[in-house]
This record gives C-alpha cells, sequence and structure tokens, in this order.
C-alpha cells in the first residue's frame, strides 16, 4: 500500500495528463498518453478536439495535425465520439465485436437484418460513404425519443454497426462522419487479444492516462489495475500507476493551462472534489439566469491547483477573442496572474486574433 500527500496525488494526477511544464510534441503524442480525445461541436472558443491538444502543446499545435493523423497516417482512429491512438485498437476492436447486446438491441438487428445487410452492401461496393448516402430500409424503428436522430433509422445503424466492430469511421467532411467497412479502415494484422484480457488492457491504459483513481469508480473504468494507494485525508482506496509513482521524484514543474470543459481531466467530478477541492459545474445547460459563471467556461490549473474559471468567445466576425471575466476561485498571486495572463494570449495567438478584455479581470 504506497502512501501519498495529497500534493503528491495532484501531482500524479496532473502530469499524467500532461499538463506539467514538460509539454508532448505532437497530437499523437498527446493522444496516446491520454487515451482519447473528446469531440464535441462546441466552440465557444474552439472544438474540444482542438483545445484539448492546445492545453498541453501550446500555440505550436496545428490543428491540422490531427486530421493528418486520423485520415491520412491512420495514427489516430475515431470512435463513439472521441480520437484514440491505433495502439488502443486491438483492445477495443476485441471488447467492440464481443460486446454483449441488450434483449432491445438484438430484436432491432433481427427485424432489420435486410436493412443492416444493404448498409453493408453498399458501403462493399460504393465506400466510405456519408449517411445521407443511404436508403432508409428499416423494418422496425426506434423512434427519436432521445432527441439524437431524425426521422431516418440510417444514423442509428451507423452507430450500432460502429459499436460492435463491423463499419468505422473514415474520416470527416467538415463535420459530418464518412463510414466505411471497419476491415478497410483499421490496420491489418492486429495484435489478437481474448476478450477479458482486452479489458484488463483498457484499464490500464486509462490508469496510465489518469495517474491516479478510485478503485472501482465507474467515473474511471480502471478496476483493479496498477496499485492499491492511500491519499493522505482521503478514505478512499486508490490505485495508482506504477510509472507515475517512478516519475514523481522528477519534478519538471507547474504551468497554467486552460482547459475545454470536456477534458478528461475534468471527466472524474468525484475525483475532481476529492483530489483538487474543486467542484467543476458545467452551465451549458442550465439557463440563463441560473448561470453563476457563464455558458461554457474554461477551467484554469495553474501548477496543481484550479485557481480560476474563464468566460471567453471567440467572435468570428470581428477577429478577437472576447474575454468576458477570468472568475478567480482562489485569491491570485501577482505570479499567476501573470501565467494565466500568458496563456491566454498564447491561447488567442493560436487562434490568431488578439485578445480583447470586456468584464472583471
Amino acid at each position: 500500500m504506497h502512501e501519498l500527500t495529497r500534493e503528491q496525488a495532484r501531482r500524479i494526477a496532473v502530469r499524467a495528463q500532461l499538463l506539467d511544464a514538460e509539454r508532448p510534441g505532437d497530437v499523437v503524442e498527446v493522444a496516446e498518453q491520454l487515451g482519447a480525445i473528446k469531440i464535441d461541436p462546441t466552440a465557444t472558443i474552439a472544438p474540444s478536439e482542438l483545445t484539448i491538444p492546445f492545453s498541453r502543446i501550446g500555440w505550436g499545435y496545428e490543428p491540422g495535425q490531427l486530421t493528418k493523423a486520423a485520415e491520412t497516417d491512420r495514427t489516430l482512429f475515431e470512435f463513439d465520439g472521441q480520437f484514440h491512438p491505433v495502439s488502443l485498437l486491438p483492445m477495443m476492436w476485441t471488447r467492440m465485436k464481443g460486446r454483449p447486446l441488450r434483449p432491445a438491441t438484438i430484436e432491432y438487428l433481427d427485424a432489420n437484418a435486410r436493412f443492416r445487410q444493404d448498409i453493408l452492401a453498399k458501403l462493399r461496393a460504393d465506400g466510405p460513404l456519408l449517411a445521407a448516402d443511404f436508403e432508409d430500409t428499416s423494418v422496425l424503428q426506434r423512434g427519436n425519443e432521445s432527441g439524437w436522430y431524425g426521422n431516418s433509422e440510417v444514423p442509428r445503424m451507423l452507430e450500432l454497426l460502429m459499436r460492435i466492430g463491423e463499419i468505422a469511421i473514415a474520416g470527416r467532411a467538415g463535420r459530418t462522419r464518412r463510414w466505411d467497412l471497419a476491415e478497410r479502415v483499421y490496420p491489418k494484422g492486429l495484435p489478437a487479444f481474448g476478450y477479458d484480457d482486452a479489458g484488463l488492457a483498457l484499464e490500464q491504459r486509462r490508469l496510465q492516462a489518469l495517474g491516479i483513481a478510485r478503485q472501482k469508480s465507474s467515473w474511471s473504468g480502471v478496476g483493479e489495475a496498477g496499485e492499491p494507494a492511500r491519499v493522505e485525508g482521503s478514505s478512499w482506496t486508490w490505485r495508482v500507476d506504477p510509472e507515475a509513482l517512478a516519475g514523481l521524484d522528477d519534478d519538471p514543474g507547474g504551468r497554467a493551462a486552460i482547459l475545454n470543459p470536456y477534458d478528461r481531466m475534468l471527466f472524474d467530478r468525484p475525483r475532481l472534489k476529492e483530489l483538487f477541492e474543486f467542484e467543476f459545474v458545467l452551465e451549458q445547460f442550465k439557463p440563463k439566469a441560473q448561470r453563476r459563471y457563464g455558458y461554457f467556461v474554461h477551467p484554469i490549473l495553474v501548477g496543481d491547483r484550479f485557481v480560476a474559471l474563464l468566460d471567453a468567445e471567440l467572435d468570428k466576425k470581428k477577429e478577437n477573442l472576447v474575454v468576458t471575466a477570468v472568475h478567480e476561485l482562489t485569491e491570485l498571486d501577482p505570479d499567476e496572474r501573470e501565467m494565466i495572463d500568458a496563456e491566454i494570449s498564447d491561447l488567442a495567438e493560436w487562434l490568431g486574433v488578439p485578445v480583447v478584455y470586456v468584464g472583471e479581470r
């Protein structure tokens, strides 16, 4: 059982997420360590798949790297709303193909067997294709109760066939996905894994990305990967990545980082509160009158502390990064303010626009 101070635990978490002073060199290195880069169209500043790499690499990050890695080099692949490194594909594809299906899903696939084969045959003949290129020949419809689908069953069937490993996303036309047979998108000769072994390997990679996580937490999905640890002041039993422990004394120092609300660092809210004493509430889905900080504020990390929230928006018409507020969660000293201002300036330089402050600062 490893005994860690809270500061050591935070340092492990920050470093695992590539948010310390030692920046990675490119987007593939970011994806290899994080395991996933979230894709989301909300772009008050820029979409998450762009700001997440920027938070690690800095102003030198070129967004075209992501498209090249996913569509040309095939070092990344898109699955279920995230970009993943291809090193995870053998385990993930094993889990896709062996995924236990709910009775309702089995019923849907059985009833729509012809529809399923129509999609696969069209891809085989003409792929890659957009969802709009397919005819809806479904027999059983599920409707649009969730609000995510239109009247056509095509998007639902495409998503389902992706999740069971039969088709894959070959690229994008703008923000619209292109679909093809998985065997034509994914590399050939992938290492073989058993279903359970693949699950254990994925748990280890999730722990690598987090550094430290609560044992058997549904938020983290690390299971019993790594080694057990206790953290000063916490009653939880933790799992810690042995490699993160080995590098604990080799500390490159901290820096300021502006995080997209969908950043992996923020996903595990209970861990965020327990280790960082930070309660993050995304106000995107709250009525305007109930918002305290703003529609889509970006948390600001300085060193191993969340110290502020950035309320800012890219004004594409005026070509400015408009900063409405930097909400301080704790009193900032002059050095912290300077680091935050510098990171905001770097963000604006990366966007190719000047910074305009219009509110509290």
